[in-house]
């Protein structure tokens, strides 16, 4: 069994937005998540579920309003001065825009030693400070003679392999990558999932992979979390959350997903109405208004999880899961 590295239970974010009175934002309602040592968990949605706020939160730029984070055993929100800071360095991100995550007045091998100015403790000199700068190059795949160019001398591609370079300085043992290939063409973007499924096998580094591109996360994750309106409403392994959904959100996800091969194509589900305000979401489950399969149960309570017993740790919050047509397909427990 792999070691445990992060667990997360019952998150919750909101934010006072103004104009709203006393309503609150809510951008996180319970998330519940884990991540094991040297795995890749991709994380899906529609734009505005929350999983921007999730990374910003992990990253510890977001302070939670409730809920429990272990890093390591740890709880990162307990920590002050020296150890909250050798602890940041563990968790490090990866920008979607290669071209504005670079400040084009440093070099490469500048914008790569830049977290070493805050964690000196990482490099004994300035000899060493460059080497390890060649060494991170070499390893990206730019190689040494790359440290004395500016990111306008690179392609969007070589400036993510930057981008990954200076994610690495630090050593962490998480990254959060977040879009990192959207912003690239199709055979670019290979060459960068490609580069860090390398140097996930090599370092023993866990991903946390924010994606639209259902492809990509197919392609990259070991396991796969549906976020809908702040709540996390499907997880489970890649194979059995893409073949096999139980959640109909997650079900429309993949009907709207280009297939190549004319067999694995879905009849594709249109989702009706708009997704609700976070100001006023919908009592039950969060998705019911937009949901073909909803009933008066739905706007009861939080529905609970739905277990597919032929996949272990796949699960769906959903009273009527999309499997369930299928004699003992699955069980619900509170």
């Amino acid at each position: 069994m792999s070691e445990q590295l992060l667990t997360v239970r019952d998150l919750r974010k909101s934010f006072r937005v103004p104009g709203a009175g006393k309503k609150r934002l809510g951008a996180l309602d319970g998330i519940n998540l884990d991540l094991a040592r040297g795995e890749t968990l991709g994380l899906v949605g529609e734009s505005g579920c929350g999983k921007s706020t999730l990374a910003r939160t992990l990253m510890m730029l977001e302070r939670p309003d409730s809920g429990t984070v272990r890093f390591d055993g740890i709880d990162p929100y307990t920590l002050r001065g020296k150890e909250l800071l050798t602890f940041r360095r563990r968790v490090q991100m990866v920008f979607q825009d290669p071209y504005a995550s670079l400040n084009a007045r440093m070099s490469a091998g500048e914008i790569i030693a830049e977290p070493w100015r805050t964690h000196r403790s990482l490099y004994a000199n300035r000899r060493d400070r460059d080497m390890r700068v060649r060494g991170l190059l070499d390893l990206v795949g730019l190689g040494a003679k790359a440290a004395d160019k500016y990111p306008q001398e690179f392609s969007g591609g070589q400036r993510q392999r930057i981008g990954i370079a200076r994610a690495l300085a630090l050593n962490p043992d998480v990254i959060i990558c977040d879009e990192p290939v959207s912003a690239l063409d199709l055979s670019v973007q290979a060459q960068v999932l490609n580069l860090l499924n390398e140097l996930q096998q090599q370092l023993q580094i866990s991903y946390i992979f924010i994606s639209h591109d259902l492809s990509v996360v197919r392609h990259v994750a070991d396991r796969v979390a549906v976020m809908y309106l702040g709540r996390i409403v499907e997880h489970g392994g890649t194979e059995p959350v893409f073949d096999r959904a139980n959640h109909p959100y997650t079900a429309a996800l993949m009907s709207a997903a280009p297939k190549l091969d004319a067999a694995q194509r879905r009849e594709r589900i249109l989702l009706r109405g708009e997704v609700p305000s976070p100001l006023n979401p919908p009592s039950g489950c969060r998705f019911r208004t937009r949901c073909w399969r909803a009933t008066d149960v739905c706007a009861t309570a939080p529905p609970p999880a739905a277990v597919d017993p032929l996949a272990a740790g796949h699960s769906a919050e959903c009273y009527h899961p999309m499997q369930s047509e299928d004699a003992n397909a699955v069980t619900m427990s509170a």
